[in-house]
């Protein structure tokens, strides 16, 4: 599938903003990096939304996110895919502030469309692996996070999101209060 300028451009902002702002490992939309080690994005390139008009819903919804308004995101996420349903970049954002809102059933819904117009991409893996890891699931995440490495094995965001999964799962279980 051929994709325009400006659905490129807004990608790569998306990525952008997902490597500052994140859903903690996703390409996508993600938590802050904030030196922790919990965290998966790199925000060591500059967050740059001037190429994404913040009077689109994408933008705003961009905007939003990136300052962890997340329901004003998905609102403006949702506005974007019903004006357009299939820019990529809205679904993408859509799941990933379902996602921090942890309404895991919507994001799923919204990844499936993602994955409808663009296949399974490098970046939706992931960011589905970092959702299941956001729910628990580390098996599943751990299956996305593989899918995704091999996509593209140089990928640092993954291979963080990976140390982060392997990490959680070292970690001994809380132990009951008694």
């Amino acid at each position: 599938m051929m994709y325009g300028v400006d659905t490129l451009r807004q990608l790569r902002c998306l990525a952008i903003v997902l490597a500052a702002a994140g859903l903690a490992g996703c390409q996508t939309l993600g938590e802050a990096t904030s030196g922790s080690g919990e965290d998966a994005f790199d925000a060591s390139e500059p967050l740059d939304l001037t190429s994404i008009p913040t009077s689109e819903p994408v933008g705003r919804g961009l905007y939003h996110f990136n300052r962890g308004d997340y329901g004003l995101s998905e609102h403006y996420f949702r506005a974007a895919v019903e004006k357009s349903p299939d820019n990529v970049t809205a679904w993408i954002g859509l799941a990933a502030s379902y996602d921090k809102d942890r309404r895991f059933e919507l994001a799923d819904r919204a990844y499936a469309e993602a994955i409808h117009i663009a296949g399974e991409t490098t970046q939706i893996l992931n960011n589905q692996g970092y959702s299941y890891m956001l729910r628990g699931d580390f098996k599943t995440a751990h299956a996305k996070f593989e899918k995704a490495l091999k996509g593209d094995p140089d990928n640092k965001i993954i291979k963080n999101n990976l140390r982060i999964l392997e990490a959680k799962l070292r970690r001994p279980a809380p132990r009951a209060r008694e």
